[in-house]
């Protein structure tokens, strides 16, 4: 099993500074505001990100910046709004990597493809993955939940933001490497996923940081590990995958700012200056941090090369651990 690292994902977007992009890009200005769609329900950590994100942005473009969840299909309902919608500027998508890099391997009649329908403007954030237990499971460690796993095959159930999701996959990929079985029980997003694992309805979830870390701080799930190459700022006493014994379940999932296919090349080149501009700031990185994700931007080159990879990748564990839509 192919190893999916922070590295991987983030090697080409950490390559280009700043500044040269903000000086090239002051041709476009936004003449209405802007929808910012997140194909997922709010409180998960994309719509975490992107709200902070929106917020810089309109006041750096001198529009409203409005985010619209619009659900439903694994993200693809949003993603192909934001196909769909002229390609001027003023419609915007907080992709995911589910929504742009595993999808395509799912549904076989999406519609679109979002490799060639969306334009890439900047990476926008990464973030770990937890792995979070209902405080019923008699389980303290890694040690003890994969063991309780392995006792009782099939029996704990986990759930995930939808099939195909990031939380979808990332605990298919541990359930491949640590050789265990979890039922699987897909929401229409991660917030209701969260929700039920707090309630015991399902015991177990491998959510993205910035959402579960209130549930985790408050004591209504327990912690057991994260998926990320280093430990988390946030939760330091918590043991990464490799240091609980699973380095192959080391995971990322990032999110990136698209725009449809066909958006003039000076409107990308601004998005892309306010965008990294706003994700250079201090504050910005600061608020993201404290929610559990890391602002990380690129060039629309890198981003492509970042979305290349990861599709292959995410590709690979769609077809080893069988994982469908159905």
């Amino acid at each position: 099993m192919n190893r999916i690292t922070r590295r991987s994902v983030l090697a080409a977007a950490l390559a280009t500074p700043l500044l040269p992009a903000v000086a090239r890009a002051q041709g476009w200005s936004p003449t209405r505001p802007l929808r910012f769609v997140v194909p997922f329900p709010p409180g998960g950590a994309t719509d975490v990100v992107a709200r902070v994100l929106a917020e810089r942005m309109q006041e750096k473009l001198g529009q409203p910046v409005t985010v619209e969840n619009r659900t439903g299909a694994g993200g693809n309902v949003g993603v192909e709004n934001v196909v769909r919608s002229a390609p001027d500027g003023h419609s915007i998508l907080m992709g995911t990597t589910g929504t742009l890099t595993i999808n395509p391997h799912l549904y076989a009649n999406m519609g679109f493809n979002p490799a060639t329908d969306l334009a890439g403007i900047s990476m926008a954030f990464a973030t770990d993955h937890v792995v979070i237990v209902n405080p019923s499971v008699p389980a303290q460690t890694m040690a003890e939940f994969v063991a309780l796993l392995r006792a009782q095959p099939g029996r704990l159930s986990y759930g995930s933001g939808g099939n195909g999701s990031s939380t979808h996959l990332v605990p298919e990929l541990f359930k491949l490497v640590a050789r265990v079985d979890m039922q699987h029980v897909p929401y229409r997003g991660s917030a209701p996923a969260l929700n039920d694992t707090v309630a015991g309805n399902v015991q177990v979830m491998l959510d993205q940081l910035p959402s579960a870390l209130p549930m985790i701080q408050a004591g209504r799930v327990r912690a057991l590990a994260v998926t990320g190459p280093r430990r988390s700022r946030l939760l330091p006493d918590l043991p990464t995958m490799a240091e609980a014994g699973f380095p192959d379940a080391q995971a990322t999932s990032w999110g990136a700012v698209m725009a449809p296919a066909g958006t003039p090349a000076p409107v990308i080149e601004r998005l892309n200056a306010v965008i990294r501009e706003a994700l250079a700031e201090s504050a910005t990185q600061q608020r993201l941090a404290a929610a559990g994700a890391d602002a990380v931007s690129s060039t629309p080159a890198e981003l492509a090369a970042t979305m290349r990879d990861e599709t292959a990748k995410w590709g690979r564990v769609v077809r080893e651990a069988r994982v469908t839509v159905n």
